[in-house]
């Protein structure tokens, strides 16, 4: 089954600026993240970034595509992609987020597979379990509620499912293993890509900050399964590197 894997690479942040060129065990971020989606069976590689200077290190190792400037999502700057690239409508485009350079490719194959073994899913990604109490009230982790089909019913920033006869009582106090965490890995087919940024967008995506709640509002179906592999721990800081490379040095 081949698939294209695009990678959106920002390098404004508020917490971290030039993230995806910072250096990690001699390569830049964005390079690892490359070389895990080429390990995952890749019959393509796209870097769509906005900013020159990820474009001119991602040239050595990847076809690089210049976006607009004003994309608000990862999956706007893929449809322009999509457009520049001339891909078919029926090809499956993965999005890897450039921030992730640890990203298991079983994962990435994972997500691809799944929306190739179901014409009804617009869309799929993955999740995983949640183990501490912190993780289940901290707004940063985004907790995902799935069908029996593993059909998504909402994504949310907030404790859900709410335990009511606990969490009534005590409200900090929850059951960690009721809850999954959402992996921001997406799969779609070109096609769909170019009819979620013809949506407008919806309230909910705006009030959670949740671009896959367009989708949702929309009545399209996105698969959810829990992820395969471990998923990495997030970079979202300077010091949620500094972290890694530690644990990277200690082994």
């Amino acid at each position: 089954m081949a698939f294209t894997v695009v990678i959106p690479a920002r390098y404004q942040s508020s917490r971290f600026p030039g993230k995806p060129l910072v250096d990690i065990l001699g390569k830049p971020m964005i390079q690892h993240v490359v070389e895990r989606a080429e390990e995952a069976g890749a019959s393509a590689v796209i870097v769509a970034t906005d900013d020159d200077r990820i474009a001119s290190v991602a040239e050595a190792f990847a076809d690089v595509v210049m976006t607009d400037t004003a994309h608000t999502s990862g999956t706007e700057r893929i449809a322009e992609v999509v457009r520049t690239k001339g891909i078919a409508d029926q090809e499956i485009v993965v999005n890897v987020q450039g921030d992730e350079p640890f990203v298991p490719a079983g994962n990435i194959r994972q997500v691809a597979d799944n929306l190739s073994s179901g014409e009804q899913w617009q869309m799929s990604t993955l999740c995983t379990d949640i183990h501490t109490e912190a993780e289940v009230l901290n707004p940063n982790v985004v907790k995902v509620v799935a069908s029996a089909s593993g059909r998504a019913m909402y994504f949310s920033r907030s404790v859900i499912p709410f335990a009511r006869d606990t969490m009534m009582a005590a409200p900090v106090s929850v059951d960690p293993s009721l809850y999954r965490r959402h992996i921001g890995l997406y799969a779609y087919r070109a096609q769909y890509i170019k009819q979620y940024v013809s949506y407008e967008p919806s309230a909910l995506e705006h009030i959670e900050s949740l671009e896959q709640l367009r989708a949702l509002w929309y009545d399209d179906a996105i698969h959810v399964e829990l992820a395969k592999f471990p998923p990495p721990v997030g970079i979202d800081t300077p010091e949620d590197l500094a972290v890694l490379l530690a644990t990277l040095k200690a082994k």
